[in-house]
């Protein structure tokens, strides 16, 4: 029997340091747009849904994915393993791709990649990244796991403040999920320190630049292009160079 993938987007509207970035417009289209769009490009995604919480700050995005047919859930602002959980279960996820609003260049290639190692191996492994360590460009992160998983790992997740993650309760507990991280080869390696995500205002215009340079042409504009965009334009690459990155504290590099 066919398993059902969807993409699940945590993105709401509060931000202490860029509020409002998921629905800030680039080229006359909200940034969210952008990532829904994107991962859309995936050919083994069966579909997108934003998951959301229920202040009414988010009302917006409920509406743009309403105007955009998008699936959307909405829960808890704060408890974003739950709201997430609540997800895959109202819309019967049995694989869940996890993204976060702040990483809006998906490359769908890579995306596929990692989605088709995770089916390959799904008796081996009950979770597939690349992000465990920084071996690609942080803002290309794919996070493929069962739903199961993640129901399991929630049960016993009781401290609200760690809550507020999701699949780090899978891989902080190698003793109970088997856990796979894909490394980048070392072509891409060299670029870890470019950052394509977006925290700040400085990452904000990293990304508009990326896309107002690929956009409309060529919408499919892939991680490597991306990367030599920004090689090309140092000045632009050193911009959020010396971003704080809150993540990091997650990650075993």
């Amino acid at each position: 029997m066919k398993r059902k993938i969807s993409a699940t987007i945590q993105a709401r509207m509060g931000s202490s340091r860029l509020p409002g970035k998921v629905l800030r417009e680039i080229l006359g289209k909200p940034m969210l747009l952008y990532q829904i769009q994107r991962i859309k490009q995936s050919l083994l995604i069966d579909e997108v849904i934003i998951a959301t919480s229920t202040s009414s700050a988010d009302d917006v995005i409920e509406e743009l994915a309403h105007e955009n047919g998008i699936k959307v859930f909405r829960g808890s602002e704060d408890d974003v393993l739950g709201r997430v959980v609540e997800a895959l279960r109202f819309f019967e996820v049995d694989v869940h791709v996890e993204f976060m609003g702040d990483n809006p260049i998906p490359d769908a290639c890579l995306v596929d990649s990692i989605i088709g190692f995770y089916l390959k191996h799904a008796d081996t492994y009950d979770y597939v990244t690349n992000a465990l360590t920084t071996t690609y460009p942080p803002g290309f992160e794919v996070y493929v796991y069962s739903s199961a998983a993640l129901f399991e790992a929630e049960k016993n997740t009781v401290d609200i403040a760690l809550r507020e993650h999701v699949g780090l309760h899978i891989y902080n507990h190698p003793e109970k999920f088997r856990i796979f991280n894909i490394e980048a080869h070392e072509s891409i390696r060299k670029y870890r320190d470019y950052h394509f995500e977006v925290d700040t205002p400085k990452d904000f215009e990293v990304i508009k630049a990326v896309i107002e340079e690929f956009y409309p042409q060529n919408p499919c504009f892939t991680m490597m292009q991306a990367i030599d965009f920004l090689r090309n334009n140092p000045d632009l690459k050193k911009q959020n160079a010396g971003v704080h990155r809150r993540w990091k504290q997650f990650i075993k590099d």
